[in-house]
């Protein structure tokens, strides 16, 4: 297996575009290796991607579902057989750990192979009508063009999570990845070609934001799926908004964990490290803010420091590493201010904090627990995406509830009980579009909904039949015979 850099094209209209690479991408666990030399697009690599789309999008969208079932199905079968080698690539170019990097890809591909099954039960209703002698029939259709702008903390599973049903329900695609993971992007678009897709149905343009604002301002492009930072999200908002093309946005979390003194003190710890620590803390749906119940506050916060301490931070592709680097520099120096940040406010680090120096060089943060702080620090309220837990100590259910349901954030949210009562009151009340109970608010399923309240999400939801609702429409026929 060669680890030798790769040399990145676009892929417009079923073709790899041969470009000029400006700039690369190095691996995260190793910054004197170079993972990928990068082309950097402009407003003509948009035009013509968005016009090979349009030009695909009737013969694709008038297809028969069965045509293009198979050919999902295809890739996601490809993708699953690649696994070892395309997760190999995730890890050297995001920094997950190899593990991490496999499992992601397996995800992806179980991605593919679902909505294959989703593109030949696309449904509608038949209903009578209130006057006599007529039918009534909905039934969904394409939309046409979209821009997908995806993240670069899950740099294949997203992509395929927006790119199937995109494909499934009949639409075409132009993908915009973020900078610091186009290889992952364009082996995906490379295996859905191999399967079999339709030269312009997929088009692939890798360069910085101003790709993305170019496909959210573009009026060929019908809708734009975003994920990315609340910042960036409103303005894709506006520009859709601007010219009435969908809009789908899915803009991060600050996702409560409550401990309540109830909880399984092992169970408790077990999901607080899984939810907090892993993949390097960059998911949306991290358990970054734990809100502990005075009871079991001490034991439980003593446990988990000296878990998180015990975690082995190192070379994503080293079997032994348990958490990989931060994606990129910025990153890396985010977090810290952040973790520097809450001390300053009166914060209390009891594991992790420090600036680590291993070998080879690498954008690694130890795995850090903040104690003593309070709801309002900004630990606390603002999104660090880095593996930096903060604690905020409470006296009973309802002032956990509070703090849990407080914020600008509303994607996921847990809590940690043997009570059934309290954990369905938590569920019923909390204002987050996914609620855990005994489990970690990161790690969700495929085929159900995506998505959160507040400022975390706008539009229809992601993944599961819930997608249908963004990319498709609906028709209502009336029949008189």
């Amino acid at each position: 297996m060669t680890d030798a850099p790769l040399d990145l094209h676009h892929w417009i209209g079923g073709k790899r575009v041969a470009v000029d690479r400006p700039s690369e991408r190095r691996n995260p666990s190793d910054l004197d290796q170079v993972v990928a030399r990068l082309p950097d697009a402009g407003q003509a690599e948009v035009d013509a991607a968005v016009a090979a789309a349009r030009a695909a999008f009737p013969a694709w969208s008038e297809a028969s579902p069965e045509a293009r079932a198979d050919v999902l199905d295809r890739a996601g079968q490809i993708l699953w057989d690649r696994r070892e080698t395309v997760g190999r690539l995730l890890s050297r170019e995001e920094g997950k750990t190899l593990a991490e990097g496999i499992g992601e890809t397996g995800r992806a591909a179980r991605i593919l192979r679902y909505f294959a099954g989703e593109a030949v039960r696309l449904h509608g209703q038949a209903l009578d009508s209130v006057r006599p002698g007529v039918s009534v029939r909905t039934r969904r259709r394409a939309v046409g063009v979209f821009g997908l702008i995806t993240p670069w903390n899950f740099p294949i599973a997203i992509p395929a999570w927006k790119a199937a049903p995109a494909l499934a329900f009949g639409n075409t695609v132009v993908m915009k990845p973020a900078g610091p993971t186009p290889a992952t992007a364009e082996a995906l678009a490379a295996i859905l070609h191999e399967a079999g897709l339709p030269d312009g149905v997929f088009n692939l343009v890798i360069g910085r934001g101003r790709v993305g604002q170019a496909l959210v301002d573009h009026p060929d492009v019908d809708g734009v799926s975003f994920t990315g930072s609340q910042s960036v999200g409103a303005g894709v908002a506006a520009g859709c908004a601007a010219r009435q093309a969908r809009c789908q946005l899915e803009m991060g979390g600050k996702n409560p964990l409550v401990v309540l003194d109830d909880a399984d003190l092992d169970r408790a710890v077990t999901v607080a490290l899984d939810g907090g620590f892993f993949s390097t803390g960059q998911r949306c749906t991290a358990s970054s803010r734990l809100i502990v119940q005075d009871g079991i506050h001490d034991r439980f916060v003593a446990a988990l420091a000296e878990k998180a301490t015990a975690l082995r931070v190192g070379h994503a592709l080293d079997p032994q590493t348990q958490v990989g680097p931060a994606a990129t520099d910025d990153q890396m120096e985010t977090v810290h201010r952040w973790i520097e940040t809450a001390r300053d406010e009166g914060g209390r680090i009891v594991a992790g904090g420090e600036r680590l120096s291993l070998s080879p060089r690498g954008w690694h943060v130890p795995p850090t627990l903040i104690v003593d702080t309070v709801p309002d620090m900004g630990i606390n309220t603002n999104e660090v995406f880095g593996p930096v837990v903060s604690v905020v100590r409470v006296k009973d259910y309802e002032e956990a509830f509070a703090v849990a349901d407080a914020g600008e954030f509303g994607l996921s949210s847990g809590i940690v009980t043997t009570s059934l009562k309290l954990a369905t009151d938590f569920q019923r009340r909390i204002r987050a579009g996914m609620t855990m109970v005994n489990l970690p608010t990161a790690g969700v399923d495929y085929h159900v909904p995506f998505g959160g309240t507040k400022k975390s999400s706008f539009g229809p939801r992601e993944q599961g039949y819930a997608a249908a609702d963004f990319y498709t429409w609906t028709q209502t026929a009336y029949v008189f015979a």
